[in-house]
């Protein structure tokens, strides 16, 4: 893609995505944006990273490292896509390195570079800005989008398939954009999308008769 031609995507999704705009104020590093960005996101990142890792503590230090990176990659912020569609590319790719890696700190990879937390200067300068787990966790826990019957069901899933069903369900992605963040061509993440529901279905089958609007979402 030309210059010119990335020129006139930026201002298309600027002009239609609020939270293109909102990065692009923090790429200028407009006082303010990058804390509106994180209260926009925080509990969405959390909620979708719990179901894929099974365990609150590690979804919110993910969700850090989500807004660790989107920070340090501000400046060479061009936008593609939608913000949420590169947002969530970086927590899906953090949370499969997770499950592949589990007990392994993640790092920040930047421009080819593999930064530390705990080495990075910008992990100081967001300290006050990314909420601690003593203030989010009590409310992350009451807004858990799925009953026990539905996260139980999701086990069954594999990490992809997990991803796909969030995607899809909670954020409501269509299947190019899911395929963007899963880096699949949209028929491969309906084929995905297919495979999960008839398992979520399997293990579903005995609450769909009773009153259970969310289990009945995730089976079709």
């Amino acid at each position: 893609m030309s210059r010119g031609e990335l020129d006139a995507l930026e201002r298309q999704l600027e002009s239609r995505d609020p939270d293109v705009r909102l990065m692009l104020q923090i790429r200028d590093d407009t006082p303010g944006a990058f804390e509106v960005m994180v209260s926009r996101y925080q509990d969405r990142l959390v909620g979708v990273l719990y179901h894929i890792v099974g365990n609150l503590e590690e979804a919110e230090d993910l969700s850090q490292d989500v807004f660790l990176r989107v920070y340090k990659a501000r400046k060479g912020y061009r936008p593609k896509a939608k913000f949420s569609t590169w947002l969530f590319t970086i927590a899906n790719n953090l949370a499969m390195n997770h499950a592949r890696s589990k007990g392994r700190k993640p790092s920040v990879n930047v421009g080819g570079s593999s930064v530390d937390r705990n080495d990075s200067t910008a992990s100081v300068s967001l300290a006050q800005t990314l909420p601690s787990r003593e203030a989010t966790a009590s409310a992350q826990m009451r807004k858990v989008e799925l009953s026990e019957v539905v996260r139980e069901a999701l086990g069954v899933l594999n990490e992809d398939q997990k991803m796909a069903v969030l995607l899809n369900k909670f954020e409501e992605m269509g299947y190019a954009e899911i395929g963007v963040v899963m880096n699949r061509s949209p028929a491969a993440v309906k084929s995905l999308l297919a495979r999960a529901r008839n398992e979520l279905r399997e293990q579903l089958e005995p609450y769909l008769e009773q009153d259970a609007p969310r289990a009945r979402g995730l089976g079709g």
